[in-house]
């Protein structure tokens, strides 16, 4: 399988999700894991890559900007950003961009 997400032809969505971490894990791996089976589950999900050293970024792909409203208000994801505020991360941020063009080589 793959580790670079496979989407469809643009235009589409990305949530940029970029972080410090706290050395403190307290549940973090299982909640990131949990977070991506239910992000895949949400409609107009299209995909995730992540990656991870001293600076993580996840990109999860959607269909439209309505789909990652929704996901940003999912009840058990909003729970695992109070986590990340309070616990996980020193410092973090989201952007949202739209894909007018990709390409492989």
């Amino acid at each position: 399988m793959s580790l670079i997400a496979n989407t469809p032809k643009p235009p589409y969505y990305a949530a940029i999700f970029t972080s410090h971490r706290t050395p403190d894990d307290n549940g973090y791996g299982e909640i990131a894991l949990r977070m991506e089976e239910l992000a895949a589950q949400q409609p107009g999900f299209l995909g995730v890559e992540a990656a991870r050293e001293e600076l993580g970024i996840t990109v999860s792909y959607w269909s439209s900007l309505e789909a990652i409203k929704n996901w940003k208000a999912n009840d058990e994801h909003l729970q695992a950003q109070k986590n990340g505020r309070e616990s996980w991360y020193s410092d973090f941020t989201v952007r949202i961009c739209k894909v007018e063009r990709d390409y492989c080589l």
